[in-house]
């Protein structure tokens, strides 16, 4: 990335919560691009950056329109600016009128941020021709958006094509996304330990399925757990369960065994008589669970034994929940897990969480400087850890 002089195209990941005021709550995808940012700015560049905030086009007003008060990058402009330290400029298209005038007057050192890549359906399409439009914007292309990096979007891939191999890089969150990702990929520590949580077993099959290869232990917590449950014929009450994957749950288990990797499961739960934070909870076993009672939260029991698990572990993988964190009564279980994963990272063990809700969770927590490395991209480093290949790393390294 040793452009200087130049108008720099950065594709950043700017999709940041916001409240009903619109304004940010949670600003770390932010934060994350700014060393990109501000190395860039040090080289003499001006930059133009393109983002996506939200899904526009599926969540349009009755009319059928585009609900642009929602969905602006407009709201992002004055945070940048702050944490840049320069004035920030707005264009209110992508291709349009406004935002190539802008960045055709764009100097040295000054800053554009596009409205919305996503307000454009070409996007999301991968559209060749908004793809060529946006490139004529800049000199150089630079991909900092680990988070939609396995999206053949047009911003984040099909636009590589027209810029030379010297005339593209990785910004550097995407290089240390994609280091800190091979580090859990290629030559882990042992004994290796991947802790999965989350609602449902179908949405983590294939990262489960790799993980067989490469991890010493595998702790399931979340509501995926009780599908677990159920497959080992236990009563499971009215817990979150998906029938049409009990089968494969037996075959992931069986599967462990036959490569020599624990599988936990937790033994007792945090039980609730509805879905309420203020519903009346009781603990019991995991397999045992009264009926029209449901868990949302691993018990103490299986608190300390993941605990010890993680924390004689020299490589952890954190994605999904143990629980309904989100509600005080279920998220002791996740604060647990939290706490065993920082002791562990202090003991000298490697920390990766990759995945929204542990990413929210290790935050909620107060724990997030205490770990190796946050991923900024759930779907993302799910993919990657997958094998899957990312459009938006492949798009760059094809040249």
């Amino acid at each position: 990335m040793n452009f200087s002089n130049s108008k720099v195209l950065i594709r950043v990941d700017f999709n940041v919560p916001l409240d009903s005021q619109h304004n940010i709550t949670d600003d770390t995808r932010i934060e994350a691009a700014i060393p990109t940012l501000k190395k860039l700015l040090e080289k003499n560049n001006a930059l133009i950056i393109m983002s996506h905030l939200g899904r526009p086009q599926k969540k349009k007003k009755e009319d059928g329109n585009i609900n642009v008060e929602k969905f602006t990058l407009r709201h992002v402009v004055a945070r940048v600016s702050t944490l840049l330290g320069v004035p920030v400029q707005f264009a209110t298209d992508s291709i349009g009128e406004d935002a190539q005038q802008k960045s055709e007057a764009l100097k040295a050192g000054e800053v554009l941020i596009l409205e919305n890549t996503r307000f454009n359906p070409e996007e999301a399409a991968g559209d060749e021709a908004f793809a060529k439009q946006l490139s004529k914007m800049g000199d150089v292309y630079v991909n900092d958006a680990f988070g939609t990096a396995h999206r053949a979007h047009a911003s984040t891939a099909t636009i590589a094509q027209f810029f030379p191999k010297d005339k593209k890089a990785f910004g550097l969150l995407m290089n240390r996304e994609l280091e800190n990702a091979e580090k859990v990929v290629k030559n882990p520590s042992r004994p290796f330990t991947a802790i999965v949580g989350g609602a449902k077993v179908s949405d983590k099959i294939m990262l489960i399925k790799q993980l067989l290869d490469k991890v010493d232990n595998i702790i399931i917590g979340g509501g995926m757990a009780y599908t677990f449950m159920k497959a080992k014929g236990g009563a499971i009450g009215t817990s979150l369960v998906e029938l049409d994957k009990v089968a494969l749950a037996n075959e992931l288990v069986d599967l462990a065994k036959e490569k020599n990797v624990k599988f936990y499961l937790p033994s007792d739960s945090v039980i609730a008589d509805s879905f309420n934070k203020d519903a009346n909870t009781q603990v019991c076993a995991s397999d045992a669970i009264v009926e029209n009672w449901m868990g949302l939260d691993i018990g103490l029991d299986a608190r300390n034994k993941f605990a010890a698990v993680i924390e004689g572990s020299k490589t952890i993988l954190w994605n999904g929940p143990m629980g309904v964190f989100e509600m005080e009564p279920f998220a002791g279980g996740t604060r647990a897990v939290a706490h065993a994963v920082a002791y562990a990272t202090a003991q000298g063990a490697y920390s990766l969480i990759g995945g929204g809700d542990s990413v929210a969770a290790i935050n909620q927590s107060g724990l997030d400087k205490q770990v190796s490395f946050i991923s900024t991209g759930g779907g993302a480093m799910l993919e990657y850890l997958e094998g899957k290949e990312l459009p938006g790393v492949a798009a760059i390294l094809k040249g």
